[in-house]
């Protein structure tokens, strides 16, 4: 079986010298709950691996285990992250393309396809569209043939570069998530439009969070909140997601109180946009994953009945409303919820169920993979179904 956050943890923290109270008087985080996480008694929770990893020195990933490579067919996955490393190095000049770059209307089609593949994590599809976007819209700002052309231009190379940001942070290449930031945001003054900075400021302050700087991370949101151009289009997306993103990260940091409070205040700006589906800037604004966020609260805070709650009022309809990446999302956070509460079969069906949707999500994701590895180590006879999932994910 492949090993545990719990097994990288306890060797990270003796290369550094430290005992299980060492590193609990550098976190918050007793004695007592990181020896369980060692033994793997109980699932290290992100705000856990942020804090941790941040009392150690380390990255997350280090002790997520990831990029995570598997064999076969699943390398492909990773095949094209050195395209997006040479993508992502043309800064002041463009590259040198072999044959003209396509029109921008041909490459406005191509990354439509792109964030399509995103919404839906086929990540071995995207990786190898994307890399020649990039390079193709980076040619065309530099040599624009009018301003329009070059303010389209810079608008889809920014959309470009965030597909290519999050799919590095899916894949847990944290550092080329982060050269992705600092491209995207001076893509994002040279469009024009007031609120994509914020939009480059909301993905900061996820990364910022997973190194568990949640005050600065917050901070952010809110200075980005009240920047917020409501004259202009987008406002009411770009107010709700940063709502959203700072409810997620309140509630990682356990504050309820702010939490619920940003997250009736991303239902508002639902409410006051007629709960019409906004999704301008990638964020997905819609009425059913603004829903599902709500679990996704509750799971941080560590209120599993709460979160079994909301997920029970959740309708088909509903839910059917949000991407297969989101969907498979929030069955990850449900199957850990389940786990916490002893209900490990309901958490195997829940995995199995986002899995279907999204395979390459949850085979990429430290959460499911957390889970899955816990489900395997609590049953004296594995079930086939959850042996076949691990052999899946190379965990077996």
């Amino acid at each position: 079986m492949a090993e545990t956050i719990g097994v990288r943890l306890g060797l990270a923290r003796r290369h550094r010298g430290l005992t299980q109270q060492g590193l609990a008087t550098r976190c918050n985080y007793s004695r007592s709950q990181i020896a369980k996480v060692e033994a793997g008694h109980t699932l290290a929770t992100p705000a856990f691996v942020a804090a941790v990893a941040a009392a150690l020195g380390i990255d997350p990933a280090e002790l997520y285990g990831q990029p995570y490579r598997g064999a076969g067919d699943e390398e492909q996955v990773h095949a094209p992250i050195a395209a997006l490393r040479r993508a992502l190095a043309f800064v002041d000049v463009p590259p040198d393309l072999q044959t003209p770059p396509r029109p921008l209307e041909a490459l406005a089609a191509e990354l439509a396809q792109c964030q399509r593949q995103r919404r839906a994590a086929h990540h071995t599809r995207l990786g190898a569209r994307l890399p020649a976007v990039l390079e193709e819209l980076t040619a065309h700002v530099y040599e624009p043939a009018d301003e329009h052309s070059e303010r389209r231009a810079w608008r889809l190379l920014f959309a470009a570069q965030d597909t290519a940001g999050e799919l590095a942070r899916r894949l847990g290449y944290n550092d080329l998530a982060n050269q992705v930031l600092e491209r995207s945001a001076v893509t994002a003054q040279r469009t024009g439009d007031v609120h994509l900075p914020l939009m480059v400021a909301r993905r900061r302050a996820l990364l910022m969070a997973s190194v568990a700087a949640y005050g600065p991370a917050l901070r952010l949101l809110r200075t980005c909140t009240a920047r917020v151009d409501h004259a202009s289009p987008g406002a009411a997306e770009a107010e709700g997601a940063l709502h959203l993103r700072a409810a997620i990260i309140a509630a990682r940091a356990g504050r309820a109180h702010d939490a619920w409070q940003h997250y009736d205040q991303a239902r508002q700006t639902s409410r006051e946009a007629d709960h019409q589906p906004l999704d301008a800037y990638g964020t997905n604004f819609v009425p059913g994953n603004i829903t599902i966020h709500g679990v996704a609260v509750a799971v941080e805070l560590g209120d599993y009945d709460e979160a079994a709650r909301r997920d029970a009022e959740i309708g088909r309809r509903l839910l059917g409303s949000v991407s297969p990446e989101r969907r498979a999302h929030h069955g990850v956070d449900m199957s850990r919820a389940l786990i916490e509460t002893n209900r490990r079969e309901e958490a195997l069906e829940r995995l199995l169920a986002a899995e279907h949707g999204a395979p390459q999500m949850v085979r990429y994701h430290p959460v499911a993979r957390a889970v899955t590895l816990h489900l395997g180590a609590a049953y004296q006879a594995m079930p086939e179904r959850l042996r076949l999932l691990m052999g899946r994910m190379h965990l077996a």
